[in-house]
């Protein structure tokens, strides 16, 4: 046994990967994770960019997709779906075992769709039927036009994963979508599932930012503070949510709680703990996608123990105190999602414009 998975076994939070390379199917290295406590899988177009770009790995089937009279777009994604499928295959033993609870592997709708409320309802039920696996979740950015597309498609019992969530009051709103969209679906709600993936390590580098440019003894006492507080206020917020006579009904014909997902988990600033987002968010009905480093690290040396409603009044102390000194967080989580749906667009576009030149080469 590992620390992964005594992380699901005694503390029920379910550690998944976030990262996926095709090196990794081939070489039996994904199993590997998978044989170790990974849970689930998690990508996004960086993580695509990263992979296709860095590596030769899929030259052959780019090659005969143009060769077979491809564009480039879709192209790119076959390559995705290829993966995708190849992942899906791997860890569905362990939505099986678990009765759908985990064994999900993400995929993202294009991200320059994420202002587009019909584009984004179009291209997740095209990727959800493409790929048509149970363990698939299709995901959809957390934007004011993805709300829609949200409940839409939990209301056609497509599993979503809910991708880009920075503040209390977005979280809020995808858990309504989400409850909405169940109140739609006919019947049974059992193999509906979905989880909000709430980032966590970018509101500090923000909020970090913003304290230093403050430079006050106040400010700087609460340098590394917001993420972990923004994350326990959300869990707070999660079982608010799910409970009481409205949530009821919908549990007897079979409704899942949308879990959290703590999302981009790494440590950005080395002068904190590499286990920190992992070490203080541990909770029931939660996952945590790490990227494979920070698997590692916790594997080696992270803590295993309930520390997500822990110092609650703390939490709400923290978020007190950046108000007083000047930090407004509704300004900070509007600059990340933009910030953050921007990146996976630039991420996107550069890779399609690798895939073109590379394209002319073999033409």
């Amino acid at each position: 046994m590992t620390r992964l998975h005594d992380l699901f076994a005694e503390q029920g939070q379910s550690p998944w990967l976030d990262n996926i390379r095709r090196g990794w199917i081939t070489s039996g290295e994904l199993e590997n994770w998978v044989a170790r406590g990974v849970r689930g899988l998690t990508s996004n177009p960086s993580i695509f960019q990263k992979a296709i770009q860095g590596s030769e790995e899929y030259d052959d089937e780019f090659a005969d997709a143009i060769g077979g009279g491809l564009d480039v777009e879709a192209s790119y994604w076959q390559l995705v779906t290829s993966d995708i499928r190849s992942a899906l295959g791997i860890l569905r033993p362990v939505h099986d075992e678990s009765d759908g609870l985990d064994g999900y592997v993400s995929v993202e709708v294009d991200p320059g769709l994420a202002r587009d409320s019909a584009g984004t309802e179009a291209a997740a039920r095209a990727l959800d039927e493409h790929l048509d696996a149970p363990n698939l979740y299709v995901k959809i950015p957390a934007t004011a036009e993805g709300l829609a597309p949200i409940q839409q498609m939990i209301a056609e019992k497509r599993s979503i994963n809910v991708t880009l969530i920075f503040s209390l009051e977005r979280y809020a709103e995808v858990m309504e979508a989400y409850i909405a969209g169940l109140e739609r679906a006919d019947g049974d709600l059992s193999a509906i599932s979905s989880v909000a993936s709430f980032f966590i390590s970018r509101l500090d580098v923000e909020v970090d930012r913003r304290l230093d440019a403050i430079g006050t003894d106040e400010a700087l006492a609460l340098r590394g503070k917001a993420a972990v507080a923004n994350g326990k206020l959300a869990y707070a917020l999660f079982l608010e949510t799910f409970a009481g006579p409205r949530w009821d009904a919908l549990v007897a014909r079979g409704a899942r709680v949308q879990r959290p997902l703590w999302a981009s988990t790494s440590t950005k600033n080395p002068d904190y703990p590499d286990t920190l987002y992992v070490d203080e968010l541990i909770g029931p009905d939660t996952v945590n996608t790490l990227p494979d480093n920070t698997l590692e690290a916790f594997e080696d040396h992270g803590t295993v123990a309930r520390t997500i409603d822990a110092g609650l009044d703390d939490a709400r102390a923290v978020m007190a105190g950046l108000a007083a000194v000047g930090v407004d967080l509704d300004d900070v989580t509007r600059l990340l999602e933009d910030e953050g749906v921007a990146a996976f667009e630039k991420s996107f576009d550069e890779l399609l414009t690798a895939l073109a030149t590379k394209a002319e080469g073999l033409r």
